[in-house]
């Protein structure tokens, strides 16, 4: 069954570093594009980290993203002529299709969480495989061709542009910093100014601590192992905690601080970016005012209910 999944998620990954290739040929053969070349090969590149990464070293893998990021570094990457949606076109399909056209995107949810439930695929094939549903059964609903597939897919490639990848350094980067021991510096210096046996300073510094290096991260669940062992462990379960519940505050906790920062690519920059807003943190300008509340209300519930 490993074996199994592991080739299922591995199929998945060459999926989107074909689609990836596709949009770098596109791109490679729009001769008005600002920046063609340096497009195109940041696209071909990050296609092939994804189609074909497991199969080549790890080293060259990290020099291609080095390449990336210096194609990024010298602005080499922007947003190309994508075809543009027919205004009346789009009306009469609306029309037409009414409510149904959220069938895809619940069957999506309702197929990985099925998978995930009811097979030992798991959840990251029922993220996959409930994405190949949603797609067949938006094809049939909008009577659509594979070619506006494809197209559609690029546009939304080029749109979101290299924010795309973010979530994927960052988790990387959580990894890094957890092998590194970041939560041990973390503890050492925390405890120079909490005093050890106060519960209330503990819970705070554990609360604002996910939420900062959430903010940092851009992903709780990286900033979750680190913050857990250098604050939560030492300042909060060891004086009492119950793990469970100041654990899942703790997370929850970090979630406000994805509200509240650029780095939580696929929360605030990618609906800026899909939905064109002028304002690039228009987003996190919606959700502050309630993040901050919650992280308020996590440090009450964490210090009542863990004790």
């Amino acid at each position: 069954m490993e074996t199994l999944i592991t080739n299922l998620l591995e199929f998945f990954f060459i999926v989107i570093g074909l689609l990836l290739m596709y949009t770098a040929s596109k791109v490679f053969s729009d001769s008005n594009h600002p920046t063609r070349l340096g497009t195109a090969l940041f696209w071909l590149l990050l296609g092939i980290v994804f189609a074909f990464g497991n199969f080549i070293p790890a080293m060259i893998n990290g020099a291609l993203i080095l390449v990336m990021g210096v194609l990024t570094l010298f602005k080499q990457v922007r947003l190309g002529e994508v075809k543009t949606v027919n205004e009346d076109e789009a009306l009469k399909a609306s029309e037409r299709l009414g409510n149904t056209i959220f069938i895809p995107v619940i069957a999506l949810a309702v197929v990985a969480v099925l998978v995930a439930q009811f097979t030992p695929l798991g959840g990251q094939v029922g993220i996959g495989i409930g994405s190949v549903a949603s797609l067949v059964i938006a094809v049939f609903l909008t009577r659509s061709n594979p070619k506006m597939v494809l197209d559609e897919g690029d546009r939304m490639i080029q749109q979101v542009g290299t924010t795309g990848i973010l979530p994927q350094l960052l988790a990387a980067l959580g990894v890094i910093f957890t092998a590194a021991g970041v939560g041990d510096v973390i503890a050492s210096g925390i405890s120079t100014f909490i005093p050890e046996g106060n519960r209330l300073l503990g819970v705070i510094a554990y609360v604002l601590g996910m939420v900062i290096f959430t903010m940092i991260m851009g992903n709780g669940f990286a900033a979750f192992t680190v913050i857990t062992a250098g604050i939560g462990l030492p300042f909060v379960i060891v004086q009492g905690g119950d793990p469970v519940i100041a654990g899942a505050l703790a997370l929850t906790a970090g979630f406000c601080g994805t509200l509240i920062t650029p780095m939580a690519a696929n929360f605030n920059a990618l609906p800026a970016a899909l939905l064109e807003m002028k304002n690039p943190n228009g987003v996190i300008k919606e959700q502050a005012p309630f993040a901050i509340v919650m992280i308020v209300v996590h440090i009450v519930l964490m210090y009542f209910w863990a004790f």
